[in-house]
């Protein structure tokens, strides 16, 4: 299943590129393309096999994203985004997975970590209202998976400890509104649009709390680990425009349109420069899968070292995503005036990198907590737990 998924992806190739003005210039990925993405299963890398997915490991999902990502950004993080969020599927019963998304299920998603509203405790479920944002792949998703502040009459659930007390709620895309807001410098095809319901009602077995186990058995979806796992594909993305942004650059730099008499290739600080981006970008990615695959080993073992394993994947994420921003960078200044013009593709993977790396987890907050943990000091960086 693996390898004809990375296959897939790399078939999908030209009909992504063929797509790249249409994904900046309509702000999504067109019907067609994320139609096939959708029916090849790269949209939902970690959808359990139960429910008709590929349920991949965190590895071979990796190379998916990163092939995809190569092509554009866009197109891979709607693979990444939609796989995290298909895969919280597995919290669902299986009947209710086919309430939301068909028998047989056609598991397509989007959501959102942030709480952007309520849902309000009422007699076989909740009452949902709200405005929730950074809706990746939001039209191309059948249902949004919505994280709510959980209330009842008295006012907010808190915890023993008096922080929020949260639930997740699964809805139909169409059961709200969805509000076109995405206008960005890069990332312009993701479609990372709002959404807002209003006194929804949601059935108990359509939603679920973060923290609680999932109904199908697999480490894949430990809740421990459910975001490192995601963000695995985060970091994927982040590296895969990286080897784009390398293959664009070394077209550019054997181009003789352009008035020098001398190419880019032959110029030693260019030389360098590459030779530099291409051990950043293979340091970066051997970290993230060496820590991830480590994780991996100890989720499938079920091993009490689970957690030691995770820090260094949260640290390797967010290295392989910051040093990919990096590349980028030197690439585009390596170039000259020649990076700026939209023709020759740099400045897409530029400008797409740099907004992907704002995403959480690429911000250095995520160094500070793995620090405080191996330091044994008292974690004050936000977990995202």
């Amino acid at each position: 299943m693996a390898e004809s998924l990375l296959e897939a992806a790399k078939k999908l190739s030209p009909m992504i590129k063929a797509n790249l003005d249409r994904i900046d210039s309509e702000c999504q990925l067109p019907a067609d393309l994320a139609k096939t993405m959708n029916d090849q299963g790269l949209l939902g890398l970690y959808v359990p096999k139960v429910l008709g997915g590929p349920e991949l490991d965190p590895i071979a999902a990796f190379h998916v994203v990163e092939e995809i990502s190569s092509a554009d950004g866009s197109a891979g993080w709607c693979s990444f985004n939609g796989t995290a969020l298909t895969s919280s599927v597995s919290r669902l019963s299986a009947e209710a997975a086919k309430e939301l998304f068909g028998d047989p299920p056609n598991v397509s998603a989007s959501g959102s970590a942030r709480s952007g509203g309520t849902a309000k405790i009422t007699e076989g479920g909740y009452v949902v209202s709200g405005r929730w944002n950074y809706l990746s792949g939001i039209d191309h998703a059948k249902c949004l998976f919505l994280n709510c502040d959980l209330v009842d009459d008295n006012g907010p659930v808190v915890a023993e400890d008096g922080s929020q007390v949260s639930r997740v709620a699964v809805v139909p895309r169409d059961s709200g509104t969805v509000h076109v807001t995405w206008s960005t410098m890069g990332m312009r095809g993701t479609a990372s649009n709002d959404a807002s319901f209003s006194e929804l009602f949601v059935p108990e077995s359509h939603t679920y709390a973060r923290a609680e186990p999932g109904f199908h058995d697999n480490p894949l979806y430990n809740p421990q680990t459910a975001i490192l796992c995601s963000w695995t594909l985060a970091s994927a993305n982040a590296l895969g425009m990286a080897r784009g942004a390398m293959e664009t650059f070394k077209k550019l730099a054997t181009d003789r349109s352009t008035n020098s008499p001398t190419l880019l290739r032959d110029r030693a600080t260019v030389q360098t420069t590459v030779g530099e981006c291409e051990a950043i970008i293979g340091a970066g990615k051997a970290y993230v899968l060496t820590a991830v695959g480590a994780l991996w080993e100890s989720q499938v073992g079920r091993k009490p070292d689970l957690l030691d394993k995770g820090v260094h994947a949260r640290l390797a994420i967010t290295y392989g995503i910051r040093q990919s921003v990096q590349v980028v960078d030197k690439l585009f200044y390596a170039a000259g005036t020649g990076a700026i013009h939209e023709s020759n593709g740099l400045e897409r993977f530029f400008r797409d990198l740099h907004v992907s790396g704002q995403h959480i987890s690429g911000l250095h907050s995520n160094y500070e907590y793995g620090g405080q943990m191996l330091l044994g000091a008292k974690i004050t960086a936000a977990t995202y737990a």
